[in-house]
């Protein structure tokens, strides 16, 4: 048994606190308990609360369901996992056009590499990405669990195969409390077993975004893969098998953060999945065209049947509600049966209900992630303009400071130029330094780099001693790209000397 807290106005509550003192015949008398939004308040009425015992489920199988949400749900679930899968077999320029490859350091993305010295970038990508999430939250609710979360659209993929193969909600009640036969058994055996094919190609589709994908699914599958592919195929589909096998609406109601803290993002003109109590109570069973004095709502508790979560949304807002629609769905078919008007279940928001709704516009939320998405997106875009392809690291000689030249009258100081190529392509490169004039390079140095390699290059820069006047002198080293000279990036130096201060 579980508990769960609910709303019990009763009788008792019409009465002030002074007169129900002693009162056990008043007590006695109470009427039977009704649900809060039928029940008439006075206006400084006490809503008493109490635990209400409610029989737990050892598992929750959920009525499989139909409709105009249903298929938008699914459509975009299937494009979702078919792009996930997919992406990893592009190729661009002779190789796989998303790689992140930790094992050299590399994350392609199409024609960009980017470098641990990026990750910058990447992290904007994130935050960008947790306002635009919560911007959608202020004024569509859960959306994002309901149409694109990820456990969601698995956790309904492993519900379809359970149900081609054990049959519709009540037949998979029934065989769970069925004894242990050959036929409950291999039901059993190939439902987990598609469940285990289907967990671990979700392992290799992860898994193929760090390691090239055709290597992978071959390696994987012939039994051939390394032992740390291995593994990391066989963690992503264990916990793929686990959470949408298994624990499903756990995750959402106990596991995932975002059910929790949705609530501070939501206000009276969010949109929710909403039982609208006026026109559906008091709810009832009739036949079909009866005439009847109780509210829209037939109770065919079809609503509580197909929620993925298990809930009833008409005892109001809920955590558990992932807004996936379901319940509109099932409700507005009924509705159409019984020839009422559909929305007895919709998406609104409590300023609708009461005729106030406002536009997203008069919103301070709005105005506030708006602006803030605004920013994170000027500052992400001024980082990939400010990004170099060229990377540059200057060190000097840690032996000697300078040294005399085999050129008379020249002083030498001696530096090693760590310079990598972060295109994709092998580029030439020009090295000149930025100096007075009595310092120079004593040749040209023009290098080429193979894609996305580091090399490391000595170079030597000469000082005139008759026109040297200090000890130390500041120079520049720049590295520039032949085939794009406006791609340069530069680093400061000394220049040393025995030469004092004149």
């Amino acid at each position: 048994m579980s508990n769960k807290t609910v709303f019990v106005p009763s009788h008792q509550d019409a009465y002030p606190t002074s007169e129900l003192a002693g009162s056990k015949e008043r007590e006695a008398q109470s009427i039977p308990q009704l649900h809060p939004i039928i029940a008439k308040q006075a206006p400084n009425q006490r809503i008493p609360v109490q635990l209400v015992d409610e029989p737990s489920q050892h598992k929750l199988h959920i009525r499989t369901q139909k409709g105009p949400l249903q298929r938008l749900r699914t459509s975009i679930n299937a494009f979702m996992i078919a792009l996930f899968a997919l992406v990893p077999f592009i190729q661009y320029n002779g190789r796989q056009a998303i790689l992140f490859d930790f094992a050299e350091q590399q994350f392609f993305i199409f024609g960009t590499t980017l470098w641990p010295q990026d990750f910058t970038l990447l992290a904007w990508v994130f935050i960008t990405a947790a306002f635009i999430l919560f911007f959608v939250t202020v004024f569509w609710g859960r959306v994002w669990c309901g149409y694109l979360c990820p456990q969601t659209s698995w956790s309904f993929i492993f519900i379809w195969f359970e149900t081609q193969i054990e049959g519709n909600k009540n037949k998979r009640h029934a065989l769970d409390k069925a004894p242990w036969t050959l036929k409950k058994l291999s039901k059993r055996f190939l439902k987990h077993l598609c469940w285990a094919l289907l967990a671990i190609t979700t392992g290799c589709a992860f898994v193929s975004y760090f390691v090239p994908a055709r290597e992978l699914y071959l390696s994987v599958w012939s039994l051939n893969a390394s032992i740390w592919v291995t593994f990391w195929v066989a963690f992503f589909a264990a916990c793929t098998y686990l959470n949408a096998g298994w624990m499903r609406e756990i995750m959402c109601l106990h596991c995932c953060p975002y059910a929790r803290f949705q609530s501070v993002m939501f206000d009276a003109n969010t949109k929710t999945v909403t039982y609208d109590s006026a026109r559906g109570e008091l709810r009832g069973p009739r036949k079909r065209k009866q005439d009847t004095d109780l509210g829209d709502c037939v109770d065919c508790n079809l609503c509580v049947d197909v929620c993925p979560t298990g809930i009833d949304i008409r005892h109001g807002l809920q955590y558990e509600c992932i807004s996936c629609g379901a319940c509109i769905d099932a409700c507005n078919q009924t509705m159409d049966k019984f020839g009422y008007a559909p929305g007895l279940i919709r998406y609104t928001s409590e300023n609708a209900r009461q005729s106030q709704a406002k536009s997203i516009w008069d919103s301070g939320r709005f105005a506030a992630y708006g602006c803030a998405i605004i920013i994170m997106l000027i500052i992400m875009s001024i980082d990939i303009l400010n990004r170099e392809d060229i990377q540059l690291n200057v060190l000097r000689d840690r032996q000697e400071l300078y040294r005399d030249s085999d050129i008379q009258g020249h002083y030498e100081n001696t530096y090693l130029l760590k310079i990598r190529n972060k295109t994709q392509q092998a580029t030439r490169y020009r090295v000149t330094i930025e100096s007075p004039s009595y310092l120079y390079l004593p040749r040209k140095a023009e290098i080429s780099i193979a894609a996305g390699e580091q090399i490391h290059y000595p170079i030597t820069v000469l000082g005139n001693k008759s026109k040297i006047e200090q000890r130390q002198i500041s120079i520049r080293f720049l590295v520039t790209d032949l085939n794009n000279p406006g791609q340069r990036v530069s680093q400061q130096s000394n220049f040393f000397s025995a030469t004092t201060m004149r």
